[in-house]
């Protein structure tokens, strides 16, 4: 839905519930004080990601033999100095 409404900081204690169920139908809310924004309430969005196939990248790049090997002594000091 994700309509915005906005709604008066004193009027929050008598409509929670309706104020519940807006923001769970998707709507985002915006809290005022003395007729200024002062706060945004958004739903949080909870995407379901797939998950990834095994060996979806197989075959596009080769992982070297010495890719666990310590680094060399001239890049580690690089990371040492700022």
């Amino acid at each position: 839905m994700d309509t915005i409404k906005a709604l008066d900081l004193n009027e929050i204690p008598d409509k929670l519930p309706e104020i519940l169920k807006l923001i769970q139908e998707g709507n985002s809310l915006i809290l005022t004080q003395a007729d200024q924004p002062i706060a945004e309430i958004k739903p949080i969005t909870t995407k379901t990601k797939k998950r990834r196939p095994i060996g979806l990248c197989q075959g596009e790049f080769i992982v070297p033999d010495n890719f666990n090997d310590p680094l060399p002594e001239d890049i580690i000091k690089l990371f040492d100095n700022p």
